[in-house]
């Protein structure tokens, strides 16, 4: 009876372990979510886990400034994970390298679930190369005091960009303070979200009269005294604009809901008159903010594991999911359709501050919500400090608008030909 019963816990525990051995691995790789995140992530292994018990799913996260060297080692060495989390203009260098493959056949049906927007980020020749995960967008906060100052609805929504500049200017005129802290330093962003390209066929095309009349309208306004010149030129103003307009010193405000937070905690009395307004679309509908985080299918994964690995990319970025995850960091946005319409978004107390606006005015522009990037250089560093200087050159008035981008771009291309 021992040999038997011995025997048969044997058997037991290599059929335990065959029905192990026989589970579907899939390993999935994100970017610096630990440990804020770890219980979402527990919770999609889990819950796919007894929802398809024949998979294995095998979370694993890396730091920002690490997985991008992890991914190209694996993927060389024939050992990639079956996803990977990227950005928009990491996935795209990989696309053009082929070290991810398209996922139009493990979208399927389900492309319709995701944001136009989002997809065409991660599209490129016609084939869709990446998963949209969360996102962001941008509104604009408004002093209403300081509009209705200068004789302006704080209520009324602006237009466009060069409808932006006029209030701008004539905030300075009737106000006394600045209207508007562009984001100059970045101003291939702005190129790109008026629907100005920057680069065709690998060649720099920014100065073309469109591109010049433009940095002539942001030099008039830096004139009239319109713009903040705090760090105007910087690659990142963002600091020193929302100090301004905590301190009464700017009008308007782009940035991301979360900021608005800030408003609120170090400036209550600009937040009790702050109106939440969407920022002005881009020429082409463009709305400006996104930085799509997306899931990638890197070459090199076992075709049979190929429909398993749609199978859960699906599932990790669906609705559910995505608008669990927007709740939970509590400032970014899903790239999913019906996510964005979630009462969480879009049902707002009476008692609604800017902080509960700014998320909902966010939600409903997500449609248009485009990542503006420059793709394909390896090294656009000195490009862009070389366009940061042009730019400043022409909207401080030391060099004519023309001249300097055409310097710009001439640097471009001759660097870019290296």
């Amino acid at each position: 009876m021992k040999h038997s019963t011995i025997a048969l816990l044997i058997g037991a525990l290599f059929a335990s372990g065959a029905a192990q051995a026989e589970k579907t691995r899939i390993e999935f790789w994100t970017m610096s979510m630990k440990p804020r995140f770890e219980a979402y992530f527990q919770n999609i292994e889990k819950t796919y886990e007894a929802q398809n018990p024949n998979v294995d799913i095998v979370w694993t996260d890396l730091p920002w400034d690490v997985i991008r060297a992890k991914f190209t080692a694996a993927v060389a060495a024939g050992q990639p994970p079956a996803l990977a989390n990227l950005n928009v203009q990491w996935a795209y260098d990989y696309a053009q390298t082929g070290a991810i493959v398209p996922i139009d056949a493990l979208l399927g049906a389900d492309r319709g679930v995701y944001m136009p927007g989002a997809l065409a980020d991660v599209t490129w020749g016609g084939k869709t190369y990446a998963f949209p995960w969360y996102n962001s967008a941008d509104v604009m906060a408004v002093n209403g005091a300081l509009f209705k100052k200068a004789g302006l609805d704080p209520k009324q929504p602006i237009a466009n960009l060069s409808a932006q500049l006029k209030v701008a200017k004539t905030i300075r005129q009737k106000a006394g303070v600045a209207g508007l802290a562009p984001r100059l330093g970045r101003v291939e962003s702005i190129f790109l979200g008026e629907g100005l390209p920057v680069l065709e066929n690998g060649k720099a095309v920014f100065n073309s009269p469109r591109h010049v009349a433009l940095l002539r309208e942001f030099a008039n306004a830096y004139k009239a005294g319109a713009l903040l010149k705090d760090n105007l030129f910087a690659e990142d103003n963002f600091q020193v604009s929302i100090a301004a307009y905590n301190g009464g010193r700017l009008a308007m405000l782009e940035t991301t809901p979360p900021a608005i937070g800030r408003v609120r905690d170090d400036a209550k009395d600009i937040y009790a008159q702050t109106v939440m307004l969407p920022v002005p679309p881009g020429a082409t509908g463009v709305v400006k903010g996104g930085w799509l985080m997306d899931f990638v299918v890197p070459r090199g994964v076992d075709a049979k594991l190929l429909p398993e690995v749609g199978k859960f990319a699906r599932f990790l970025t669906n609705d559910a999911n995505q608008l669990a995850f927007s709740k939970d960091t509590g400032g970014t946005y899903p790239s999913t359709r019906k996510a964005a319409l979630d009462p969480y978004f879009q049902q707002l107390p009476a008692d609604a501050g800017p902080l509960e606006q700014a998320r909902a005015i966010g939600a409903k522009n997500l449609t248009n919500v485009r990542t503006l990037a420059i793709l394909g250089i390896d090294d656009p560093a000195p490009l862009t400090k070389r366009l940061r200087e042009e730019t400043e050159a022409a909207v401080t008035g030391r060099k004519d608008a023309k001249a300097a981008l055409d310097a710009a771009v001439a640097f471009w291309n001759a660097q870019l030909k290296k």
